[in-house]
C-alpha cells in the first residue's frame, strides 16, 4: 500500500484510469460482437450502417491511446473485409 501522500494520489488515478480504459475496451468488445452478430444474420444493410458505430468507438479509443493506431487500423481494415465479403 503506498505511504507517501502524492503515491496514494497517484494510486487513485491509475484506478481511475484503469477504469476509463477497461471501459473503451469492454465497448470496442461489445460493438465488434454485435457486429458480427449483424453479419451472421446475413442483415448486411443494417451492418453496414452500424460500421460506423465500430469505427468511431476504435478511433476514440486510439486517440486516448487504450489501443495503439495500428491495432485500430488493423480492426477497422477486419471489418471492412467482412462486409465486403458478405456483399459479394
Amino acid at each position: 500500500m503506498a505511504i507517501k501522500k502524492s503515491s496514494k494520489r497517484a494510486h487513485k488515478k491509475s484506478l481511475r484510469k484503469r477504469k476509463h480504459n477497461l471501459w473503451y475496451k469492454n465497448e470496442i468488445k461489445k460493438r465488434t460482437k454485435e457486429l458480427q452478430k449483424m453479419l451472421k444474420a446475413k442483415e448486411i444493410e443494417k451492418a453496414k450502417e452500424y460500421l460506423s458505430k465500430v469505427y468511431q468507438i476504435i478511433d476514440k479509443a486510439a486517440k486516448e491511446n487504450v489501443i495503439k493506431r495500428g491495432k485500430a487500423c488493423r480492426l477497422k481494415s477486419k471489418f471492412a473485409k467482412l462486409i465486403s465479403k458478405a456483399l459479394a
